[in-house]
């Protein structure tokens, strides 16, 4: 890996120290440069979880991915840096149930406490959130609250704008420390099948200061400070050069 390449594609100049304060920049960076998104998934462009496979699509090839992708280089970026990080595996809630097992990986760093780090959740927190501590962690308009669930543990959200939002759970995990490998089946799994939510629909999704943009097939969504508009694109050539526009993706 060549690190100023990946901290040039995350637009990130600071201290690569390895402590909160930079743990944090780099998240906010990396989650504000590295677009969430299926693409891959949609042109059936096959997905390897390997370092360096991920590292030349996402560095070097400028594009985004999904959680696999994104967590899995980001690991790779902080040890490099120096870090303990610990993959972890988690099932998403959807239909009133958590997901099976390597449904999403997040990430343990373990400094003078442990911090969970998520880079590849779409629309979630953008810092550190201490594993800990079991009160609500408010960020960027929304909260977030970690429980315990016998040997696992619950991530929850809440939107902030919204006086009658209560907290809403995301992912189910636990500790058990795993390799980029060991999502390899689960990867496989949402690159093909027609129940998984990657191969019904195209989504790319950047975080913004104070909002977000997303392209989720015809729609481009735009959100900032809590406020929401839409617009339906007309054709597959606005499609791409929306992409290039707020994303800095060629198809």
């Amino acid at each position: 890996m060549n690190i100023q390449d990946y901290l040039k594609r995350i637009h990130y100049q600071g201290s690569i120290v390895p402590n909160l304060q930079t743990l944090t920049e780099l998240q906010l960076a990396h989650m504000r440069s590295v677009p969430f998104e299926n693409l891959s998934v949609y042109y059936k462009q096959p997905i390897i979880l390997t370092n360096e496979w991920l590292y030349d699509k996402i560095v070097q090839r400028n594009r985004g991915g999904f959680c696999y992708e994104l967590n899995g280089l980001f690991t790779w970026l902080l040890r490099e840096l120096g870090y303990r990080v610990t993959m972890l595996s988690a099932g998403v809630f959807g239909d009133g149930a958590f997901g099976p097992e390597f449904d999403h990986m997040t990430l343990m760093v373990h400094l003078e406490e442990d911090y969970l780090v998520d880079v590849g959740f779409g629309d979630s927190f953008q810092m550190p959130l201490r594993f800990n501590f079991r009160g609500e962690q408010s960020q960027g308009g929304m909260a977030y609250q970690l429980s315990a669930e016998g040997d696992a543990f619950i991530l929850s959200e809440k939107n902030n704008h919204d006086e009658k939002a209560s907290m809403q759970p995301q992912y189910r995990f636990n500790r058990i420390p795993h390799q980029l490998a060991d999502y390899e089946a689960m990867c496989h799994y949402h690159q093909t099948s027609p129940e998984s939510t990657f191969t019904q629909k195209r989504v790319c999704s950047l975080a913004i200061p104070n909002g977000r943009y997303t392209v989720s097939n015809m729609r481009l969504i735009y959100t900032m400070n809590g406020t929401r508009e839409e617009k339906t694109l007309s054709s597959e050539d606005e499609f791409e050069n929306i992409l290039k526009e707020h994303f800095n993706i060629s198809l």
